[in-house]
């Protein structure tokens, strides 16, 4: 969650802005539906959810973007500047006459004003990030024309020497079958541990509970000690694991949870710190 702490500057902003002699005002999540981009500005699928407004004490306004596996922007500049918080996915971005960046979850990317630019997912990825951008005289944004294919499909530049240092430690899908199916492994890492798992609609422990659930329903024991560890580690605890084995019992058959408590007695084994 470090790559929101720019939202929380904002909201420390609005905060203190609202504490003279005025009321805070809460948005709650889901109460400004997402639109769909307009084809004018954007190519491709492109959904951008409104979280908040500029007001008459703070200028500054803010939206979530999902871009589809190939979407993106036009090129455009901000009188103000923009900062894009990356939150999910992979993607891509361009300042006029420089390279393709890629963009990743958890990055963050201030364009200075004026500088015309572009940023939208990668082709084989999705990618949503949080955009804040200031107006000036009632303005936040200027589009310009729409960026071409051969723009978008340019070559990517090398990611820098700490990244690339970063991106060399290989990841469990990986380590599991990169060897074999280097395609696979990168999909998994990108677009369902990278994007789907990061969905806001359920946070990461109801997403491992409900994956133990469906691998201890179907016999899935391959699987089933990696997301145990991994519901572990996003807060599922020890009993609330065998809760749903038992549970399950009466709903997927005794068979499936025998096959499931063996498996979690060596999870909880190699994951409780030996004295």
């Amino acid at each position: 969650m470090k790559f929101l702490t720019p939202v929380l500057v904002v909201a420390a902003a609005l905060s203190w802005n609202t504490m003279e002699g005025q009321t805070m005002v809460i948005t709650r999540s889901g109460s400004k539906p997402p639109q769909q981009g307009p084809s004018a500005t954007f190519t491709g699928n492109v959904r951008v959810t409104p979280l908040f407004d500029a007001n008459d004490s703070f200028h500054a306004s803010c939206a979530s973007v999902s871009f589809e596996a190939g979407a993106r922007s036009a090129w455009h500049t901000h009188p103000k500047g923009q900062l894009l918080i990356v939150t999910a996915g992979v993607g891509r971005i361009q300042q006029s006459g420089g390279p393709v960046e890629e963009i990743r979850a958890g990055d963050t990317i201030w364009t200075p004003p004026g500088v015309k630019h572009w940023h939208g997912a990668s082709p084989a990825s999705s990618m949503t990030h949080l955009a804040m951008q200031e107006t000036l005289d009632g303005k936040a944004v200027e589009w310009l024309e729409k960026v071409t294919d051969a723009d978008y499909n340019a070559a990517v530049a090398a990611a820098p020497a700490a990244a690339s240092a970063a991106s060399a430690v290989p990841s469990d899908a990986q380590k599991a079958f990169g060897d074999i199916a280097p395609a696979l492994a990168q999909y998994t890492d990108q677009v369902l541990f990278g994007d789907v798992w990061r969905r806001p609609g359920l946070s990461p422990r109801d997403r491992s509970l409900v994956t133990v659930a469906a691998l201890v329903a179907g016999y899935r024991t391959n699987e089933l000690p990696f997301h145990m560890k991994r519901a572990l580690d996003n807060g599922v605890s020890k009993d609330e694991l065998i809760e749903a084995i038992t549970h399950l019992a009466f709903y997927s058959g005794w068979p499936t949870a025998n096959s499931a408590l063996p498996i979690a007695r060596r999870v909880f084994d190699e994951t409780t710190p030996k004295p």
